[in-house]
């Protein structure tokens, strides 16, 4: 049995929190959180109090006092047993923990696979438009055929060859002119700090930032300025498949979800001489 929050003096969590939970218990399927001999008989929907204290490893008294609200503020280690006893979605956990007054939990490590609706628009728009697919790692994930005949052939096999950050402070594999390179050194740096600020104790980022840092002077200058990265939108001067420079517009959206980040790329009308990346 989980210890919780005994003292009386610290806040509670709320009505909104009660009101809540309540609602999130009454979906549980039953025959999917209770064994057989111990479901309820009961002809109401989703489990009983006493089943999903089970569930959460807490008293049930503690529990019906969380639905009443008139419990003490819970802690993050009984949040997420009652998420997970209520088989709550990354969203609907994250909205637990904020009902209780608490930052939504941060995940250890992004996603590695990309989400199938964002494969299938990756296809719909395999030439008509460039789009590429980074984790929180900064590492490209996927590409439509677009991107691939935009920003040229993959680099060697390597750790970090899939890294844009790498990529940054390493010979050039794609089609970006050298007068972008400062630039793009500044952001890639930046978004290698956010990142690290997201996943602290990740080895691979870790090792990332002490690789370049040993072997990049480039680098180590734009680290030693703290810029954090926070920019979603650039514009970059790249070849276009014909051979010429064409001014290209990046969007990236983000799947907080699963912390990927979408960068499309849309050909400027305008073709800005100066090619400029935030």
């Amino acid at each position: 049995m989980r210890a919780v929050q005994q003292n009386g003096a610290m806040p509670r969590a709320g009505p909104d929190f009660a009101a809540y939970l309540r609602s999130r218990r009454a979906l549980v399927p039953v025959t999917e959180q209770v064994p057989r001999g111990r479901r309820s008989t009961r002809r109401v929907p989703g489990l009983r109090r006493q089943e999903l204290a089970d569930a959460a490893a807490i008293s049930v008294e503690y529990y019906t006092r969380l639905e009443q609200g008139r419990a003490p503020h819970p802690s993050r280690e009984v949040l997420a047993a009652l998420a997970q006893a209520l088989r709550l979605l990354p969203a609907e956990r994250d909205h637990l923990f904020r009902l209780a007054g608490e930052p939504p939990p941060v995940p250890a490590a992004p996603q590695t696979e990309v989400r199938p609706g964002l494969s299938l628009m990756l296809q719909t728009l395999d030439r008509a438009l460039a789009v590429t697919v980074h984790d929180g790692r900064l590492d490209l994930l996927a590409r439509n055929t677009a991107a691939e005949e935009l920003l040229g052939p993959l680099p060697p096999p390597g750790r970090f060859s899939r890294n844009l950050v790498h990529q940054a402070f390493t010979p050039p594999t794609g089609r970006m002119l050298g007068e972008d390179g400062a630039a793009y050194a500044r952001f890639a740096t930046a978004e290698l700090r956010s990142a690290l600020a997201r996943y602290p104790e990740d080895d691979y980022l870790r090792a990332l930032q002490r690789e370049l840092s040993a072997t990049s002077a480039d680098f180590r200058e734009h680290w030693s300025r703290g810029e954090v990265g926070g920019e979603r939108s650039m514009v970059k001067r790249l070849r276009d498949p014909q051979g010429g420079w064409t001014v290209f517009r990046g969007e990236v959206l983000h799947d907080a979800e699963r912390d990927h980040w979408v960068v499309i790329y849309t050909p400027d009308p305008s073709g800005s001489p100066e090619p400029v990346t935030t």
